[in-house]
């Protein structure tokens, strides 16, 4: 049985990605292993977002060229947005490397792998999405249903419109299907994954043309999903009959996820949000008026071209009211193809680290203060495994999705109801109360 080993940089739609190039080695007679040493295929699933990704997915590929010179036998492969990114070059600048492929290219992998000739290929057309390829899931009580790839937005810093192609949205019919099988494989927390799930739907057929809160109502009729997330809305896209779905629908979680960027309506414009400060902040109002208790989770970029001491003060003004539960930020990082790349008034390294300084405080400060809120209170853990700082421990998250670590007698993919006792900015820490709130 030949040996394969994936390894994974960025998104979530990346994890869904390799899960799904994993199903399809798994189908073809592979076997996974932990290490790459032990590889007969060493695949990387590459991101472009920012360059931090791009300089650790070199290195990593370093290490599969010294083992490929050891064992010429073994094939590499590069997938997903970075090689998509670099299509033209790949194989000049690494000429190890044996197949190469866009994230829409999964399957193609396949193609590859069953030819006569092994020899260098690279596949980058944006095709249909092929949504029927098995899935090897990291945990068997949560799963991944992709409802749309590609985007249509035109930020200036990003580089996803050319790496995943224009937005298609997925045929509601085969959506409920692909749940109703997740379901029925013991999936009991699905993610709605797309890279602007808000604006599902437009580009289908009239007559197959429904809201995403309309999709998110279809999901929660399935049987056997008790909770339902999604990533990522768009604030632009966000409207009250989605965030009215969380008062209504009784598996979907309370927890949004409302990018922000920058807190300056002038450094929005920049970034071609096509969204203010002002009507972010109605988003968030409406959320607070309708789901006084979700949380709400962002993205921050600290540094972007031309953002003054004002602009960014103006950013720490929305996270200071906001108060969110977490944020991911990130020190801007120009990408090559953008606007923002060739923009003028490129903020200084230094300058960017002093900021995200500033920013980090206020975000842990004040995802603090709302964790308070927990203290007491009896919340519904789905357990995911061992804590990872204490083994003795037990882990899972809320609806919330707030990380929980507790004492207590619980097995993976279980719900259980735990008494929480102390929190940090990221985690909440508790007691399972009786043994026979374990829900199976």
């Amino acid at each position: 049985m030949k040996r394969f080993h994936v390894t994974t940089f960025g998104c979530q739609m990346n994890e869904h990605d390799s899960e799904r190039m994993k199903g399809m080695l798994v189908s073809l007679g592979y076997d996974e292993v932990a290490e790459r040493d032990d590889a007969d295929l060493i695949l990387f699933n590459t991101c472009s977002i920012r360059e931090n990704a791009d300089n650790r997915f070199i290195s990593h590929l370093g290490e599969a060229r010294r083992l490929k010179t050891e064992n010429p036998e073994r094939v590499v492969g590069v997938g997903g947005c970075w090689a998509q990114s670099v299509k033209d070059e790949v194989f000049r600048r690494f000429p190890f490397v044996d197949v190469a492929f866009g994230p829409g290219q999964i399957h193609r992998l396949a193609e590859f792998l069953n030819s006569d000739s092994l020899s260098a290929q690279g596949y980058f057309e944006f095709e249909e999405f092929s949504g029927d390829l098995p899935s090897h899931r990291a945990r068997p009580f949560q799963g991944w249903l992709q409802i749309s790839q590609g985007c249509n937005c035109a930020c200036s810093y990003c580089i996803v419109p050319s790496t995943r192609g224009r937005e298609q949205s997925r045929r509601p019919a085969d959506l409920i299907e692909e749940a109703r099988r997740l379901a029925a494989d013991g999936v009991r927390e699905v993610t709605l994954l797309g890279q602007n799930v808000n604006s599902y739907g437009r580009d289908l057929p009239p007559a197959e043309r429904i809201r995403f809160s309309d999709l998110l109502g279809m999901v929660n009729e399935v049987d056997g999903i008790d909770r339902i997330r999604y990533m990522s809305p768009h604030p632009k896209d966000m409207r009250e009959d989605v965030i009215a779905a969380h008062v209504e629908l009784s598996a979907l979680c309370e927890h949004i996820h409302l990018p922000l960027q920058s807190g300056s309506s002038q450094i929005l414009k920049a970034m071609r949000r096509t969204y203010s400060r002002e009507r972010y902040m109605d988003r968030v109002a409406m959320i607070r008026e309708l789901l006084p208790d979700c949380a709400i989770t962002t993205d921050i970029i600290v540094g972007f071209p031309g953002e003054s001491d004002d602009d960014f003060a103006c950013t720490l003004e929305v996270a200071e009211e906001v108060g969110y539960d977490g944020a991911f930020t990130f020190m801007f990082s120009p990408r090559r193809g953008t606007l923002a790349a060739e923009m003028e008034d490129q903020v200084p390294h230094p300058v960017k680290k002093e900021r995200m300084a500033a920013l980090l405080e206020v975000i842990q400060r004040r995802a603090l203060e709302r964790s308070q809120r927990f203290i007491g209170r009896s919340m519904e853990v789905l357990v995911e495994g061992p804590s990872r700082n204490d083994p003795t421990r037990i882990r899972g998250r809320i609806r919330h999705s707030k990380a929980v670590n507790f004492e207590g007698a619980a097995e993976p993919g279980q719900m259980v109801e735990v008494e929480i006792d102390s929190v940090t900015s990221q985690s909440l820490t508790g007691t399972q109360r009786l043994l026979s709130a374990i829900r199976a």
